[in-house]
């Protein structure tokens, strides 16, 4: 299937490991132009490398999301050097800093990132012809999930504001969607740390997903890619589970 995404520019916040890197390696194979940043400037050279051999354009820049200040002049200067913006995903996230007990910084991440995100970026996006913004949930934010704590809180309110959001903004021919993963390891990440500090915990976890393992990066990032993409054209206001059976809920 061709998913329409040739000579788009995506701009994508974090990106330099885990669903983000693997996200923008999959829309630099499709051909688009790619913008991203990172805090580790080790990491985002590495994974900037690795983007430019698919022989798109690659904007990155290291940023830190505690700098609110500068959040949404980097969205602009990124959407500038790009030449437009058809897809934003916000990224960056709590968790990606082990905080997501820290209410401070789910809202300022997780919340106000997508927020302030789709306020900078939303010319551009209104001019593209292709608006898409695909927000990162979370399955913590749609039923119980291990301790009440702050990122489960702010997920579900993220998928309120998107649900707006999308009502909001379709006449401006700008779709917004959301993609709800369930557990995810990978190297350095927080169920690969799960697994080495409370294996107990880990292994519980693993036992309840229906296909019989935890998630990939890659099993998160092939549908952001399609959602976002022209080939799904169609679809606003939506959260897509993806989660290999490990919620049970029944959602209509």
């Amino acid at each position: 299937m061709d998913l329409g995404l040739k000579g788009l520019k995506v701009i994508l916040t974090g990106g330099s490991r885990g669903i983000g890197r693997r996200t923008l390696e999959l829309f630099a194979e499709e051909g688009c132009d790619v913008a991203f940043f990172s805090r580790d400037p080790v990491q985002l050279a590495e994974t900037r490398a690795a983007l430019e051999r698919f022989g798109g354009k690659v904007v990155a820049s290291p940023f830190d999301m505690n700098d609110a200040d500068g959040y949404q002049d980097w969205l602009r200067d990124a959407a500038e050097q790009l030449g437009g913006c058809d897809i934003f995903v916000p990224g960056a996230s709590a968790s990606g800093s082990q905080a997501t007990g820290d209410w401070d910084t789910c809202i300022r991440f997780d919340l106000m990132g997508a927020v302030r995100g789709c306020e900078a970026l939303e010319p551009y996006l209104e001019s593209s012809g292709h608006g898409s913004v695909v927000f990162m949930g979370s399955t913590a934010g749609v039923e119980t999930f291990l301790v009440p704590q702050a990122y489960n809180t702010i997920k579900g309110a993220l998928l309120v504001y998107a649900k707006q959001l999308g009502q909001a903004w379709g006449a401006k021919r700008i779709r917004i969607n959301t993609v709800s993963p369930g557990p995810v390891e990978f190297a350095g990440g927080n169920w690969d740390a799960i697994k080495t500090a409370m294996p107990e915990l880990y292994d519980a976890q693993a036992a309840q997903f229906a296909l019989g393992r935890i998630g990939t990066p890659d099993d998160i990032a092939r549908t952001v890619v399609f959602i976002a993409s022209p080939a799904s054209g169609y679809t606003t206001g939506t959260n897509v589970i993806v989660d290999g059976g490990y919620t049970k809920r029944v959602q209509f």
